[in-house]
Order: structure tokens, then C-alpha cells, then sequence
């Protein structure tokens, strides 16, 4: 091991000389500089990200306050909203506890089309926001749950079926 480290010494030609008089003071002198330096550069860059971040949030306040959605406008339309939202998500609790190999496919089908009516709904909201409080849009927004639902409901009767294949149109075969 020794005779490694002394061939490795040997072979590389490394700087052992002392260092010109005066270095370490020019070395101390460069150290504190640099920090001063450093020091300033953060400043400026903490008070540059802090300003950006605040318009930041300006805009995005802003942008959220500026959409419509259906509960919006009015308490009524609120209650709609929020009866679809929560039966949507209980279908959604109970189509996920059915999964399986066998409704893998039903189940992804139904959630392919559920996200193009999301995709759709989103367009409603734009659409609401920009052309005003329409009864079109408002009927075409609560059509668009109703179809959700509907998707949901179907989903969940074929599930039943590849669950129960006896029961068929409510009627039981022994």
C-alpha cells in the first residue's frame, strides 16, 4: 500500500511551494469582498422575486374572481350545482368500488365521457362569463350534469349486470 502512495506521489507533480508573501491578506480581501457582493445580489433578487410573486397572486385572484359558474348566479342555481356535484360524486365513490377486471372497460369508457362533458362544461363557463347570465348556457350547463348522471347511471346498471348476468330488466331467472 505504501509503495502505491509513495509511485502515486512520484508520478503526479503537485505545487509545494509557499505562497508569494502577502497571500493570505489578498486572499481575506477577495473572501469579504465576494460576500459584500453576494450580500447585494440577494437583496435586489429577493425584493425582484417578492414583486413578482405578489402580482402573482393579483392576477390569479383576479382571474379566478372574473369566471362565472352556475352558482353564481343565483342561490337557486347554487342548490343545482351542489345537488349534481354531490350525487355526481357518490356515483363516482360507487362505480370506483366496483372495479374490477371484468368492468375495467365499462368503467374507463364512462370516465372517458365524463371528461369530454367536463371539457364541454368548461367551455359553458367561458361562454357564461363572456356573453352574460343566457338562459341557453344556464340549460345547456344543468343538460350537461343531467348527461353526467346519466352516464353514471348506465355505468352502474352495467356493472350490476356483469355482477348479476341473471337479472335482466328487474326479473330474476331460477
Amino acid at each position: 500500500m505504501e509503495d502505491k502512495l509513495h509511485q502515486f506521489f512520484s508520478e503526479n507533480e503537485f505545487d509545494i511551494q509557499e505562497p508569494h508573501s502577502g497571500h493570505l491578506e489578498r486572499f481575506e480581501r477577495k473572501l469579504n469582498h465576494s460576500n459584500t457582493i453576494n450580500r447585494t445580489s440577494w437583496k435586489w433578487l429577493s425584493a425582484a422575486v417578492s414583486v413578482v410573486l405578489i402580482v402573482g397572486f393579483w392576477l390569479g385572484s383576479n382571474h379566478q374572481k372574473s369566471q362565472l359558474d352556475l352558482a353564481d348566479i343565483s342561490p337557486k342555481m347554487e342548490e343545482v350545482q351542489t345537488y349534481f356535484v354531490s350525487t355526481i360524486n357518490q356515483e363516482l365513490k360507487t362505480i370506483e368500488k366496483s372495479r374490477n377486471l371484468d368492468t375495467e372497460s365499462i368503467i374507463e369508457n364512462a370516465l372517458e365521457e365524463l371528461e369530454e362533458l367536463e371539457d364541454e362544461y368548461k367551455l359553458f363557463v367561458l361562454e357564461l362569463t363572456q356573453n352574460g347570465q343566457q338562459r341557453k348556457i344556464i340549460s345547456a350547463m344543468i343538460k350537461n350534469y343531467q348527461q353526467r348522471l346519466d352516464i353514471l347511471e348506465n355505468t352502474l346498471k352495467q356493472i350490476e349486470q356483469i355482477k348479476n348476468p341473471n337479472i335482466l330488466n328487474n326479473e330474476v331467472y331460477i
